[in-house]
């Protein structure tokens, strides 16, 4: 891939987003961009992004006034990106819970499909220091999410991704209301139903390093019901 982006959705991650930038800018991948997209953090993450970038000049920011939900921040900042000249874009955390050593495994395996799924479970259970109750709904959400959709996927709620542009440009992207885990189905869902090729690559997820998670039970909720609207509407 000729121009690769990374688009990192943040709220309060100033205690990881400056060794993120660093670690992402030191892979060696040639042309990297980094996107950043803050739903104006509190905690100053916008303040920690200007300040590294006239360190790294493919550092870029998209500062939002308030907080909109993960899938709102990554359909902006898939847009940005793609305005930009992206041609593959991986999404991943902030918290360190997706290695930044692994983006370049991901962007590898477009050369081969449309869409990359960094996967927890295609080889059994690859997460860390989770604890059981986050792990049992997270499988359980997985195997009940690919059983009313049909998805011959193991991880289908994971959010460490990479996308040919194509890909993404074709899913309509104005259209995506999901956030949480009903984001990751539904993006995975309409790919899916595309006939586009997905291919699973397994990592390690390490629970977040700093700060607080950003689940909540809203999100599950949402990704409980949205599995069946897929499965009946499309």
């Amino acid at each position: 891939m000729k121009s690769p982006w990374v688009v990192i959705p943040t709220y309060n991650e100033k205690g990881n987003i400056d060794q993120m930038i660093h670690d992402l800018f030191t892979q060696n991948i040639p042309n990297l961009s980094v996107l950043i997209v803050d739903d104006n953090s509190p905690d100053g993450t916008q303040d920690v992004v200007r300040g590294l970038q006239k360190k790294y000049p493919s550092l870029h920011l998209l500062g939002r006034e308030n907080k909109q939900g993960l899938g709102a921040a990554y359909v902006a900042g898939f847009g940005f990106a793609l305005d930009h000249g992206a041609d593959a874009i991986v999404q991943m955390d902030a918290d360190f819970s997706h290695d930044p050593k692994d983006v370049a495994r991901l962007l590898h395996g477009l050369q081969e499909a449309d869409l990359i799924i960094g996967s927890r479970y295609s080889h059994g259970i690859s997460v860390i220091n989770w604890p059981l109750r986050r792990l049992l709904i997270s499988v359980f959400g997985n195997v009940y999410a690919s059983m009313v959709t049909g998805m011959p996927y193991k991880d289908v709620t994971g959010g460490f991704k990479a996308w040919r542009a194509e890909t993404l440009k074709a899913l309509t992207l104005s259209t995506v209301r999901a956030d949480g885990y009903g984001f990751q189905v539904e993006m995975n869902y309409r790919t899916w139903k595309m006939g586009k090729n997905i291919k699973e690559v397994p990592i390690i997820f390490t629970e977040r390093r700093e700060g607080q998670s950003k689940m909540s039970k809203s999100i599950i909720w949402e990704a409980f019901f949205l599995v069946w609207k897929l499965r009946i509407f499309g």
